[in-house]
């Protein structure tokens, strides 16, 4: 569904925009003021706003988004006679202008078009991503469609790139697409996790050693750096890494060049960094863990991988893809995936976002009896696949003969799904929609079902 944002001071305004548009299938936010605009913007498809404003007026909030994100579609509505304010605003990036009073159907067939471009602006960077990776990309949510466009954007682009996101949301994903979509695809795409090792071998295994530069180092070794020369080189968790590490990695990123451990010579090297953590680096570097002039080295720009519960609008596409990659693996034919599975894997946590929902749906497949993946063993797994620490209080038991029905049980887990949604929402409804990737009606729907309508305004 297309996400509109109007933005308009006058109640009147957004009221009769909100009823016509949500009339013809959009999903229509409104707010009063450019200031509310800004955080709405990562979850729209589509911007009306107003020209005149106090405070910020429709020019400005065009500036914002555009320096934002260039390609996101701005209709500006004026009054008669402000054709040279309109004439201002296309140059400076909006997609058209209508006049107050607007009219209906003039308005209504903008927004198509607006939306008809943007998707096909999108369809066309997808394609291109997926025949530089070599496979499909799933996520048509807004915000994964935004961390799309930036790393497109950023792959052209050869500067230090940080990846942000929870563990399990697909950070190697968007390091890969930025190699493959660089003037340095065709060089050597090599990857370190720095977690892995204590901080005397990952200084050898990034830099290198010389031979006897220890016990045991009767060869010379070359390091990550020099084995990545002239292309990527992707340096996983770094937020992990010692701190006798981080100052050799500040002077390879400020100088370009190495010096092997053990060695007195030093090497040149071509390389572009592409960093990825799931800790919060700006709060190590408060805490004296992590070298402050490090870190502005490596975030020269910072993309942030959202976590699933914030796209999980995308879960039903993804489901049918990670079904059809296990079918793939297992030598499984076509896979019958249940609707009523499809729906509750949609509602579902995932704590472990990702990579947790494709692990869920291969299990599913590989057990899967006749290639059909049902909501009968979904629910015999919920305790481990979905909550992870054990039982949870709304979810349901796994079956046993004298336990609740499988209704009960899916009633009772999408009961707690629907509350810690709105908890995380604070409450509210068109977010928590949103999120779940529902519509508002369906959403209140379900609440009186629970008895959540008073608990949640």
């Amino acid at each position: 569904m297309t996400n509109v944002l109007v933005v308009d001071d006058e109640a009147g305004v957004r009221y009769t925009l909100r009823e016509i548009l949500t009339e013809r299938g959009y999903h229509v936010t409104c707010v009063e003021s450019a200031a509310a605009a800004l955080p709405e913007l990562d979850e729209c498809d589509v911007v009306i706003t107003d020209f005149a404003m106090p405070s910020r007026n429709g020019l400005q909030l065009l500036d914002d988004i555009v320096a934002r994100d260039p390609q996101l579609p701005v209709i500006l509505l004026t009054a008669q006679g402000s054709e040279k304010i309109a004439a201002e605003a296309i140059k400076h990036g909006a997609y058209d202008y209508v006049t107050k009073p607007f009219d209906i159907d003039e308005l209504v067939a903008l927004v198509a078009r607006a939306d008809e471009t943007q998707r096909l602006r999108n369809d066309n960077r997808r394609l291109a991503a997926e025949r530089a990776l070599g496979r499909r990309i799933v996520g048509e949510s807004a915000v994964m469609r935004r961390l799309l466009e930036a790393t497109t954007r950023l792959a052209g682009r050869d500067v230090t790139v940080l990846v942000c996101g929870e563990t399990g949301t697909g950070k190697e994903f968007v390091a890969e697409l930025l190699h493959v979509q660089s003037a340095r695809r065709k060089q050597p795409l090599v990857r370190f996790n720095c977690a892995a090792l204590p901080a005397e071998l990952a200084e050898s295994e990034l830099f290198g050693h010389a031979r006897g530069a220890f016990t045991g180092a009767s060869l010379q070794h070359q390091g990550f750096f020099s084995q990545a020369d002239g292309g990527t080189l992707v340096l996983d968790e770094v937020g992990e890494l010692a701190p006798s590490v981080q100052g050799k990695l500040l002077r390879v990123l400020q100088e370009g060049e190495i010096q092997p451990v053990g060695s007195g010579r030093v090497e040149k090297v071509n390389v572009r960094v592409v960093a990825s953590t799931n800790r919060d680096l700006r709060a190590e570097v408060a805490a004296g863990r992590f070298r402050e002039d490090l870190f502005y080295r490596l975030a020269v720009v910072e993309l942030t991988v959202p976590p699933l519960r914030d796209r999980s609008s995308d879960i039903p596409a993804l489901v049918e893809e990670f079904a059809r990659r296990a079918a793939e693996r297992f030598g499984l034919g076509v896979m019958v995936i249940e609707p009523a599975l499809i729906e509750a894997l949609a509602l579902a946590p995932w704590p472990g976002n990702v990579r947790q929902l494709e692990n869920a749906v291969a299990r599913l497949a590989a057990l899967s009896r006749n290639n059909r993946l049902t909501l009968a063993d979904f629910t015999a797994q919920l305790t481990t696949d979905v909550h992870g620490e054990g039982p949870d209080v709304d979810a349901p038991e796994a079956f046993d003969e004298a336990g609740p029905s499988l209704r009960e049980q899916v009633e009772a887990f999408e009961r707690g799904v629907l509350t810690r949604a709105l908890e995380r929402a604070g409450g509210n409804q068109s977010k928590t929609a949103r999120q779940l990737g529902v519509s508002r009606v369906t959403l209140i729907d379900k609440l009186k079902k629970y008895g959540l309508t008073g608990k949640f305004k």
